[in-house]
Order: C-alpha cells, then sequence, then structure tokens
C-alpha cells in the first residue's frame, strides 16, 4: 500500500503544481493526464510481455536517433546505403532495448501478511533469501512442516507460471491429478495463514521459455534465489546452470535414522518383493524394508536383522534376513514399530 501511496502523492502534486503555476484549467487537466500516463506507464513494466514492448520501442527510438546522427557523415552517399544504415541500427536498437527488458528485474510481488491479506512488496523486499517453490514440492506438502519446523528461512516466492500449472492440475479430468491439485493450494493456504512463514506471489514472466522448469531456472538466476523441489531432473538442470537446489527427498534421506549391519529392527510385512521369496515392509518414515525369505510372513511383524542399506536419490532401502530365534507374533504387540538391538 506505500506505493500506492507515493503514486497517489505523485499525482496530487503533479496536477496541483500545474493549477498554482499556471492558474489555467485546461493545463492542469494536462498536467493530470500525464501524471496518470507516467504511473500507468511503470506498472506496465512490471508485466513482462508489455515491458518487452515499451523496451524494444524505446530501443528501436534511440537506434532511429543514432542513425540520423550518423546519416549527417554521409549525406554524399547514394541512397541505399543510407536507407540500410538508418535500418540496420534502428533494428539493432530494438533487439538491444528486448534484450535489456529480459535481464533487468521489475518483479511485481504480493507478499502474504500472514492473514490471507496480500500486499504489494518493493524490488528490494524480493531479493532477500529468497526460495523459489516448484509445483512438485507444493504438490507434496512436506514443505510446511519443514518451514513450521523453521528449518528454512527466508522469503518463499511462488511464481504465477506455477500458480498457473497448479490450477491446469486441479482442473483435470482425472481424480487423481484433481486431488493433487486441490492439496496443493491446501499447503499454499495453510503457508500463507501461517504468521512466522513469509510467502510472496511474483507475476514474473519468462515468455521466451516454454518449460516451466526452464522458467524455474531461469527466474532464480535473475532473482539470486534458491530453488525447492523434489523433482530429480529439475535438480540436475538447476545445478549444471549453478542453481542453488534444496531437495526435500534428499533432507528426507538425510534425517532418516540411520542402521547398520548387524542391528535389529521390527517391520510388519505388506507385499512380496521382486526376486523369489521377498517380502517387503516399510518403516515409519516410509523406508523401505527388503526381507529375504519374508514371502511366507506377509501380513506379520517380524524382527529382521539388517544386512545391508542402500541409498538411492529416490529414498532408502533396508535389506534385511529374518532372524533364526524370531519370536511369536503374539509376544511382539507391546514392543515399538521401530526398535533398536544394543
Amino acid at each position: 500500500m506505500q506505493v500506492w501511496g507515493i503514486r497517489l502523492f505523485f499525482i496530487i502534486v503533479s496536477t496541483a503544481s500545474c493549477y498554482i503555476i499556471y492558474r489555467d484549467p485546461w493545463v492542469t487537466l494536462i498536467g493530470l493526464i500525464v501524471a496518470l500516463i507516467l504511473v500507468g506507464a511503470e506498472l506496465c513494466l512490471q508485466v513482462s510481455a508489455i515491458r518487452g514492448v515499451i523496451a524494444s520501442l524505446i530501443g528501436l527510438s534511440i537506434g532511429l536517433l543514432i542513425s540520423f546522427g550518423i546519416l549527417h557523415l554521409f549525406s554524399q552517399s547514394n541512397a541505399n546505403i543510407r536507407v540500410v544504415i538508418a535500418l540496420g541500427i534502428g533494428y539493432a536498437g530494438l533487439v538491444i532495448g528486448y534484450r535489456f527488458s529480459t535481464t533487468m528485474s521489475f518483479p511485481s510481488v504480493l507478499k502474504s501478511n500472514g492473514s490471507g491479506e496480500q500486499t504489494e512488496a518493493s524490488a528490494g523486499d524480493v531479493k532477500n533469501n529468497l526460495k523459489i517453490l516448484d509445483t512438485s514440492v507444493i504438490i507434496d506438502g512436506r514443505i510446511l512442516e519443514i518451514c513450521q519446523t523453521k528449518f528454512i528461512e527466508g522469503t518463499l516466492v511462488i511464481p504465477r507460471f506455477v500458480l498457473n500449472e497448479l490450477q491446469h492440475i486441479a482442473d483435470s479430468t482425472e481424480p487423481l491429478r484433481r486431488n493433487k491439485g486441490r492439496r496443493g493450494f491446501d499447503i499454499l493456504r495453510a503457508l500463507q495463514n501461517n504468521p512466522a512463514i513469509e510467502v510472496e506471489i511474483t507475476e514474473e514472466e519468462v515468455p521466451h521459455l516454454p518449460e516451466v522448469d526452464a522458467k524455474l531456472v531461469h527466474l532464480a538466476q535473475k532473482l539470486d534465489a534458491t530453488i525447492i523441489t523434489n523433482d530429480l531432473n529439475l535438480n540436475k538442470v538447476a545445478e549444471l546452470q549453478s542453481v542453488k537446489v534444496l531437495n526435500i527427498n534428499e533432507l528426507s534421506n538425510a534425517v532418516r535414522p540411520v542402521v547398520i549391519a548387524g542391528e535389529v529392527i521390527q517391520v510388519l510385512l505388506l507385499k512380496e518383493g521382486k526376486e523369489t521369496n521377498q517380502g517387503v515392509g516399510y518403516l515409519d518414515d516410509g523406508t523401505m524394508v527388503i526381507v529375504e525369505e519374508g514371502k511366507p510372513y506377509i501380513g506379520q511383524t517380524l524382527n529382521v536383522e539388517v544386512t545391508q542399506m542402500l541409498r538411492t536419490s529416490a529414498g532408502q532401502m533396508i535389506f534385511t534376513r529374518i532372524k533364526e530365534d524370531e519370536v511369536d507374533i503374539d509376544e511382539q504387540q507391546d514392543m515399538r514399530p521401530y526398535s533398536r538391538s544394543w
């Protein structure tokens, strides 16, 4: 609201100054119109597509002015040469103006104040420890709990094109995709309503890149921000372009309990494994436990001995075997789902 107050103050002062100086209602009206045009132009510069057009026209104008100055030096030259010079310099100015608009940062950002209301933030606030969320990490939902524990500092930035992609998912005819999209909006609403979490929605667009992942990387470079994701492909692409990435899956793997060979854990076998006679279960944190010769015990809770642990970018797997002195299932009901034998 402070920015709008400054704009209103400029319009009032400009109009009043014209009236005080000239005492002419027509001049006063012209002053008001010019002030409104200037404010409107400033607002247009925050829209990437309009900004590119304006910058291109400005570049073209400057190029033509420069060409007119240069043509005085070639006043005796052939007319065709003079036309080529004018058009060449004019086109160069147009291209430079457009390129300049794509590198300049005029981010228009809506900042959540914790109560769901959104206010406009200044460009200085935007470039301050920014974390850009992609669609996958919003749908995943764990970002909310991580932010509530204050392990992530700074401002969470949600690009408008990410919201558009989330809306497209929520409007899907497939029930699973539709539920994922709606869950993503629920997570965003919870983030905005938490007064301890700063959330900003940026209108900054990247029209020359069609893919959302490419847009995210470009915007992160432009704002010097970090991308938060659980998309492995986006992670690799961003790192190749020297963009900082926080991968939620990697964080989850890092905080999972570490087990070592010979350790005994307890697991409920839920299904068959890929290999012959294997049984598969899961720990409370989602870690997959593969039990050799465990197929006959599916549906039962067993004490198993860890033989190997495998970490991958997709998660963690624990390979185990049934303990020879396995106790009766009925005697294990009061035991914790995940226990260690020391």
